[in-house]
């Protein structure tokens, strides 16, 4: 709480993740794997414009139609097919709204089923479209916890996810805001080639002037 009350102290409450819908948001957990959200915008604004933003929409467009309109995300038909998958996963499961209701670890797991949704695809959705209680771990948050030896590196997925929601209260906001504020501070400052000078958190960094 620290850490995050630091970050809060430095850069302000962040408005994370930017969709208009639950499912919208849904759709750029997919379309971000790989690749940066200037590229999702461009393909959900080409979703938006063909009239294809929905679940019903998006199940009944032909693989090669939904590629085309994902093409700015890159790995336009790997996504494509992710993408399908997960439509008809929420299709199977009533939608949103059903999910939204089950148990936290069956929600969980049964996106894990869905062809291409890995532990952060989920947890991206569990979190910012269900409003369910689940840290998000990425690559920013580990190198993180590396440089502030709260981490040693090659902890799973879920070792870390577990270790968040272990010593913090399970309140989704705190989590989303926790996540954005991580995130807009690697790429302030704790980039692969750190920022030192800038940091907000040299004072207390380890790894400070590692660069």
């Amino acid at each position: 709480m620290r850490l995050y009350e630091r970050l809060l102290a430095a850069y302000g409450r962040q408005q994370w993740w930017p969709a208009d819908t639950p499912f919208e948001i849904a759709v750029g957990a997919v379309l971000t794997q790989n690749t940066n959200w200037s590229n999702v915008e461009h393909a959900i604004a080409n979703l938006k414009a063909a009239g294809a933003l929905s679940l019903e929409a998006l199940i009944a467009l032909q693989p090669p139609q939904l590629a085309q309109l994902i093409r700015p995300s890159g790995y336009y038909n790997v996504k494509a097919e992710r993408l399908h998958e997960l439509c008809l996963y929420l299709d199977r499961a009533g939608g949103l709204d059903a999910l939204r209701e089950q148990p936290l670890e069956a929600a969980r797991s049964g996106l894990l089923t869905v062809k291409g949704v890995g532990p952060e695809t989920a947890d991206d959705i569990l979190l910012y479209a269900l409003d369910r209680p689940v840290f998000v771990i990425d690559t920013y948050t580990r190198r993180l916890l590396a440089r502030h030896a709260l981490a040693v590196g090659d902890e799973s997925y879920d070792a870390l996810r577990r270790g968040f929601e272990a010593v913090l209260p399970a309140d989704p906001g705190l989590f989303r805001q926790y996540h954005a504020l991580i995130v807009h501070h690697a790429k302030q400052a704790c980039r692969k080639q750190p920022a030192c000078a800038t940091c907000c958190l040299q004072a207390t960094c380890p790894a400070t002037g590692i660069a």
